[in-house]
């Protein structure tokens, strides 16, 4: 069958089967546009796949019948696909305004941080590691030394450095990083 390369033939294959068609997915759905919709891509379907029709396998409207069946099938599968996903999300609470502007918020601190991350990748080693148990991780001074293995005032020392460093190179955007002493 040469559908899509005549339009004679389309339109005459159309004329042809349309109604038949319209009837067989009518009985099969129960909203008359879906089914204006679903009769579209038959035919749409046929047209694609008309190059596997073999005359003297059965007639067209049974070759025709056989698309149909596929295509209200995969409506059936995507409203099931569709309603599985209602049902996951029926009884959550979806985000307001302060939900959001809460998000906002969160995403903006981690942006700040991530640049004083960035900044704090061109400390030295120790005063970088220093740092990040002071600031990032909370401990004070005497337990970032103890975890590292240092004295407290070679820790003292290398925080000072690196807060410096910091402020030397930090916009007036990037957070200030204070710890605990």
């Amino acid at each position: 069958m040469r559908l899509h390369d005549d339009p004679a033939a389309l339109e005459a294959f159309y004329r042809r089967h349309i109604d038949a068609v319209l009837r067989f997915v009518a009985r099969r759905v129960s909203d008359s546009h879906l089914a204006a919709d679903l009769t579209a891509d038959v035919f749409l379907a046929a047209v694609d796949s008309a190059h596997t029709y073999r005359a003297g396998r059965g007639s067209e409207l049974g070759w025709l019948y056989g698309v149909a069946r596929n295509v209200v099938a995969a409506q059936y599968r995507r409203t099931a696909r569709e309603a599985e996903v209602n049902r996951r999300i029926a009884g959550r609470r979806l985000m307001d305004d302060d939900d959001l502007v809460r998000m906002e918020e969160r995403i903006d601190a981690e942006r700040r941080m991530r640049h004083a991350l960035e900044a704090m990748r061109d400390l030295p080693e120790g005063e970088q590691a220093v740092l990040e148990l002071v600031a990032i991780d909370q401990l004070t001074v005497t337990e970032a030394a103890a975890a590292l293995n240092i004295g407290k005032v070679t820790a003292r020392v290398r925080l000072h450095r690196a807060r410096r460093a910091l402020q030397d190179s930090a916009s007036p955007s990037t957070v200030q990083m204070e710890g605990k002493a």
